[in-house]
């Protein structure tokens, strides 16, 4: 417990749960962030290497990203230990099980994210009845199927173009992760004009100078095949597409992808992070000596949570859309802005921005509680 003792601040955590039970091999942690603006939305990931560190800090993205976004809703996450890829019964065990643990703490509420999806989340609120993201089939709005996140992407980096004298239109770019938030970047960015010249997944990377199909990217991957296996593609080294000559650069994946002992690899003009915080700060610090342009996780890649929030509201897909298209294109230029008028860098201003507004809410609140 104690990296999440040397985490904590002013602003949280409020509450950090571990989950164990042995009898249906369930290791869990849930971190509550910070509830001033209302109840925290934020993803359950799955993956085999998770901690309580990472969730930690994953939750306070989630605390800033809503606050960024002007959510009613607080920052949380939470993490099961586990193969994304195991069988479908013993995955579904493990998260009804892991949300009946947390059924009581009504401060949380489920949604997907690395590792889970809509149908995971149908389970959920068959359980609890908290959840978003949820299927069509259950009146949701399913984040993957649309792309949430991806579409929110597509329009910060649109933005931010302005500012890095770039013409998305035959734009390069590469995605690192080629999930359901790296297809549907590739997918929004294409239909623009950009041309995707390198992609990785799990299994490894690929280039091809002169782009690839995405909807051929997007079928590989449908069934159940790496994009890898792209016929007559350039086969990488998954670290090796770091390397890629490009525009604009996107970290779909994992955290701390790009570091000190990295990030000068980056032959980019543009990063926008898919991920959350997929770049260390000592990174992001490198990229803006050397002029390169970088969009911060919480605020590039905020459409999910703002689908799954206008979800949660009751409303609908073309609510959510616009609220999306309207919410990441004000935030991304008065952040740019910011980080121009006070010679900054995006991260700073971005969380001096979503700072200011948790700590306005959280003075409205009873012992001015997280």
């Amino acid at each position: 417990m104690s990296d999440v003792f040397n985490l904590a601040d002013d602003l949280g955590p409020l509450k950090v749960i571990h989950v164990h039970e042995p009898g249906i091999g369930l290791k869990g942690v849930l971190v509550v962030d910070n509830v001033a603006y209302g109840p925290s939305i934020g993803g359950v990931r799955m993956a085999p290497d998770v901690t309580t560190e990472e969730c930690a800090r994953l939750a306070r993205a989630m605390t800033f990203k809503n606050a960024a976004a002007g959510l009613r809703h607080g920052g949380g996450k939470s993490v099961l230990l586990g193969d994304p890829k195991m069988p479908k019964a013993q995955k579904e065990t493990l998260i009804r099980g892991f949300c009946c643990a947390l059924q009581e703490v009504e401060q949380y509420i489920f949604g997907p994210d690395m590792g889970t999806d809509e149908e995971c989340m149908g389970w959920v609120k068959d359980e609890i009845d908290r959840a978003v993201g949820l299927p069509r089939d259950l009146g949701g709005i399913p984040l993957d199927e649309i792309g949430a996140t991806g579409y929110g992407l597509s329009h910060a980096v649109n933005v931010a173009s302005e500012y890095c004298q770039l013409d998305i239109d035959g734009a390069r770019f590469v995605v690192q992760g080629f999930g359901a938030v790296g297809k549907h970047a590739a997918r929004f960015l294409s239909s623009a004009g950009a041309i995707l010249v390198g992609v990785s997944d799990s299994a490894g990377a690929i280039q091809n100078p002169d782009g690839f199909d995405i909807d051929t990217l997007i079928a590989l991957k449908a069934d159940g095949k790496s994009v890898i296996e792209y016929p007559g593609a350039e086969k990488l080294d998954g670290d090796r597409i770091i390397d890629i000559e490009c525009d604009i650069w996107i970290p779909a994946a994992r955290p701390d992808v790009i570091h000190e002992g990295n990030v000068d690899r980056l032959n980019t003009r543009l990063v926008a992070q898919g991920a959350n915080i997929p770049i260390t700060y000592a990174a992001e610090k490198v990229l803006h000596d050397r002029g390169i342009l970088n969009l911060p996780d919480f605020i590039a890649n905020a459409g999910g949570v703002i689908c799954a929030a206008v979800e949660y509201q009751g409303a609908g897909e073309t609510a959510a859309l616009a609220a999306i298209e309207e919410k990441l294109r004000r935030n991304t230029r008065e952040v740019l802005e910011a980080s121009q008028r006070e010679q900054i860098l995006p991260r700073d201003a971005a969380l001096a921005m979503a700072r200011k507004r948790v700590e306005q809410a959280m003075r409205y609140r009873r012992w001015h509680i997280f």
